[in-house]
């Protein structure tokens, strides 16, 4: 479905400015925070469970009477894997929060948006970016065999 000629995605709509708009904006706006903290929430989970499996099969190689595993980096293979998919939807999720944000204070949708016209960060995007951050110092401490 294409847009007519010289029409924004925002300009789709009449955006009336009044109290009902704005507090929509608003929901609208919260839900996208929602959404948000739902990746990081499912980005953690990933790395931190990646990251404990291939710290739990390192440890169980060393315990006395341990028998010989049939694939004994499938563990760590298994870790790389989850911590790698934990980073890529941190990444991702993050792409996709930008991209609303800015469709959100795009165009007539300025007129409802807030009181100021470039937006207002959060401290959620600063703590998706040191969840990168971390995840990937997991990946490469596991990759490299650091821990």
């Amino acid at each position: 479905m294409s847009e007519p000629q010289g029409k924004g995605p925002s300009d789709r709509f009449e955006v009336r400015v009044t109290a009902d708009s704005h507090f929509a904006w608003v929901r609208t706006r919260l839900a996208l925070e929602r959404t948000m903290m739902a990746y990081l929430r499912t980005s953690v989970s990933l790395i931190g469970f990646g990251f404990a499996i291939v710290q739990f099969f390192e440890g169980l190689h060393d315990l006395p009477g341990a028998r010989h595993v049939r694939f004994p980096d499938a563990a760590w293979y298994l870790g790389l894997g989850l911590i790698s998919c934990g980073v890529a939807a941190a990444v991702f999720s993050l792409r996709e929060y930008q991209w609303v944000i800015r469709y959100l204070w795009s165009g007539s949708f300025a007129a409802i948006a807030g009181m100021r016209p470039e937006g207002k960060n959060t401290p959620l995007f600063a703590t998706a970016i040191v969840l990168v951050v971390i995840g990937t110092f997991a990946f490469f401490a596991v990759l490299l065999r650091l821990v």
